[in-house]
């Protein structure tokens, strides 16, 4: 099958297009899924650079999103929906024919949170034409869109209805949201828009219409002090993916009581914390990467109900996965980078 090898850790000298990849077989419990497409995330640009590590080990021995050192060669790729092709054992063969979205975090039920294993940084994922996945991470799923579109939701979605329903967002309530363009930030959107909470987002100024049409209620430039713009009405909740210099701003503007979340670092890990903010305010800082176990069926839901809807910025064929990772890093763009795996 062709597939994109990631080699080692470095540039995209480490991206391998290969035609002569053997399709991998499905396990016990696991589908054999034929990839009609995968979207591109900051995890896979993160993972291949070696970002995840908080100082250097060796070239070839960096960590990734579990804190175990990746495994060579490796087939990224989070965001993935297709058609399960065959089935291990265990597995009822009536799903094959089934269409579906990949939970890109598995996790048996109950397991703790260190035995979560990521698609496409642990195991093999979606820029191949074919992937297996454990039967009860793939979830079947009704609707019209296509397989571009729909490859569009399972990570930054997942991750941004994992912030809201952490923070537990409510009606009426003030959300505001940081890095709102991209696929994360844009997904939070539409997902505390969906629960009915007014959204203020930050993104550069270029994109402000389409956060307005998404459902901003507002809108921020990405280089204002968010403090003065606000001019001292406090928000009920963050949702944060940028981090970087301005982060204790976003403290600052939380009202007594109110929860932070984050699932990224786009402008700097590093961030200054006056811990009296923290306490006084009585704030609840929250961090989310594994999923809660409701969250993904819950976006199966909204997407097919069409609550949700996909937003994507560009396309690219599988063996131009090093265009599309350039244009993702230039940040021009609102929404996904999809690639086509058929």
């Amino acid at each position: 099958m062709r597939a994109v090898l990631m080699t080692g850790i470095g540039g995209y000298d480490q991206l391998s297009i290969r035609g002569d990849v053997a399709v991998p077989s499905p396990a016990r419990g696991e589908v054999l899924i034929r990839v009609g497409a995968a979207g591109v995330n900051n995890t896979d640009i993160n993972t291949r650079i070696g970002w995840y590590a908080k100082e250097v080990v060796d070239p070839n021995g960096d960590i990734g999103w579990s804190g175990d050192a990746p495994r060579f060669p490796r087939i990224q790729g989070a965001d993935a929906c297709g058609t399960i092709t065959a089935v291990g054992r265990g597995v009822s063969s009536e799903r094959i024919g089934e269409r579906v979205l990949i939970e890109p975090v598995f996790r048996n039920p109950g397991a703790p949170l260190s035995e979560a294993v990521y698609f496409g940084s642990e195991v093999d994922g979606g820029f191949a034409e074919y992937a297996v996945a454990p039967s009860i991470h793939a979830h079947r799923i009704e609707s019209e869109l296509t397989d571009v579109e729909l490859a569009s939701f399972p990570c930054s979605y997942s991750a941004a209805e994992n912030m809201v329903h952490r923070t537990e967002v409510a009606a009426g309530e003030v959300v505001l949201v940081t890095g709102a363009s991209g696929g994360v930030g844009s997904a939070a959107v539409q997902l505390a828009r969906r629960r009915g909470a007014e959204v203020i987002a930050v993104a550069s100024v270029d994109k402000h219409d389409a956060l307005r049409t998404l459902g901003a209620a507002s809108v921020i430039g990405r280089n204002d002090d968010i403090t003065d713009v606000l001019s001292g009405r406090a928000v009920d909740v963050v949702i944060d993916v940028v981090g970087g210099p301005h982060w204790p701003r976003l403290l600052d503007v939380l009202r007594p009581g109110g929860r932070y979340a984050t699932a990224g670092a786009i402008a700097g890990p590093l961030v200054t914390l006056d811990l009296r903010t923290l306490y006084l305010k009585d704030l609840r800082l929250i961090g989310c990467t594994v999923l809660d176990a409701e969250v993904f069926p819950n976006l199966i839901g909204y997407i097919e109900r069409g609550e949700i809807r996909p937003l994507v910025a560009a396309t690219f064929a599988l063996e131009r996965i090093v265009d599309a990772q350039e244009l993702f890093l230039a940040k021009q763009h609102v929404g996904k980078i999809v690639l086509c795996c058929t």
